[in-house]
């Protein structure tokens, strides 16, 4: 699956979420889960168009990505 977006994704699994989580660390608030790792990404994804257009319609700055950050 080849993402529209440039923005890092970190995924990993919760133990106590019982799922795959998957965070824009450049997106403050921007996370999805899924009950495996494709889904989780799927699902971030949808979230990443969503954290977008929600910031766009409220007049906020959309941050360009970066691409790999140097922390995590």
């Amino acid at each position: 699956m080849r993402s529209k977006w440039k923005y890092e994704i970190i995924i990993y699994w919760s133990d106590e979420d019982e799922a795959y989580i998957a965070e824009v660390p450049e997106l403050p608030g921007c996370a999805a889960d899924g009950a495996t790792y494709k889904q989780a990404l799927a699902n971030v994804e949808v979230i990443i168009g969503e954290w977008i257009e929600t910031a766009q319609a409220l007049g906020r700055i959309v941050p360009d990505p970066k691409g790999r950050l140097m922390y995590a």
